[in-house]
């Protein structure tokens, strides 16, 4: 593996790059890193990719900017292409998950010459609307707790990590994996609850799909980079709307692929509302999707040789 910095401007973004051959960049979302990936660019270089994964503005080596709105989508996306172009002359594949697939999702719409194709992970493409998300959630989640609504107060949830960031990300990793109850993340509760109060108790061993040395990793990472940049994100869907203006409504046209586990908190957010019904509305090249059973959010982790033999099969499509 090799490390590449990039920049974009005033932004310094690392990406680790292993193989040769075509190039894959992948994209990891909330509260992840490069790491995420570990089994994806295990056996995608070993068959004859070049597989990039970066961290994403505001995580590990990356720049984190304080400013909320430097997190939108548009600003996020430019990153991806920036990389892409530095990574490749050729447009290159994308992987991405949880926010990093509507990363990459907004990338292959703002640079189709650097994308090739998208693979999307737990999260559907869904054109660009005049709503901010925040605002939906607000409505959905008026008189209840939802996460996303917990993490807007800048600083609230970053002490509430601080005070034992391993134990923090071993609670949400499994509160959203498979092996926890349903929905455990969407449990009903005060809307003033703290997020950490929601989350089911992990179990003391290792994780299922997570070794005590990759939760180490990850842990190690944010206690030297912070949580902020990571919870900026979600902060700045208040300025998601005004950044794409230009972009409402706006398909993804390259070739593309969704996966994502059966039991993914994602799918039931929207009360009423089976998020991966037809997560290819959005894409006018869909090449179809794949829900693995049993599997929570962290797909990639929690079931990497499913989701290695459905990313296998779309780059076989191409």
């Amino acid at each position: 593996m090799n490390e590449l910095l990039v920049d974009n401007a005033d932004i310094t973004l690392r990406v680790e790059v292993t193989g040769e051959g075509p190039t894959i960049l992948c994209v990891h979302g909330w509260p992840e890193l490069p790491h995420s990936w570990r089994h994806q660019v295990a056996h995608f270089s070993e068959r004859g990719y070049r597989v990039a994964a970066m961290d994403v503005r505001g995580y590990g080596g990356s720049s984190a900017p304080e400013e909320i709105e430097r997190y939108t989508l548009r600003e996020l996306s430019g990153d991806v292409a920036t990389v892409a172009a530095v990574l490749d002359d050729e447009p290159v594949i994308l992987f991405g998950h949880d926010w990093g697939a509507p990363i990459a999702w907004q990338a292959a719409i703002r640079s189709p010459d650097r994308v090739r194709a998208v693979a999307g992970l737990s999260v559907p493409h869904t054109p660009a609307m005049p709503l901010s998300l925040i605002d939906l959630f607000d409505q959905l989640y008026a008189d209840r707790f939802f996460y996303m609504l917990a993490f807007q107060e800048p600083g609230l949830v970053e002490s509430q990590f601080a005070v034992d960031i391993r134990a923090a990300l071993k609670a949400v990793y499994f509160g959203s994996s498979g092996d926890a109850p349903d929905n455990a993340m969407l449990a009903t509760a005060p809307r003033d609850a703290s997020f950490l109060s929601v989350l089911p108790e992990p179990p003391h061993g290792p994780l299922s799909f997570m070794t005590d040395d990759d939760l180490d990793l990850y842990a190690t990472t944010f206690e030297r980079c912070g949580m902020t940049g990571a919870f900026n994100r979600y902060r700045a869907l208040a300025f998601d709307v005004e950044a794409n203006n230009d972009v409402m409504g706006a398909t993804v046209d390259q070739p593309s692929c969704f996966i994502a586990g059966e039991r993914d908190l994602v799918r039931a957010m929207v009360p009423g509302i089976d998020a991966f019904a037809d997560p290819g509305a959005g894409c006018t090249d869909f090449r179809g999707s794949t829900i693995i059973p049993g599997a929570g959010h962290w797909v990639q982790q929690e079931a990497p040789a499913a989701v290695n033999a459905a990313l296998g099969a779309f780059l076989a499509s191409l």
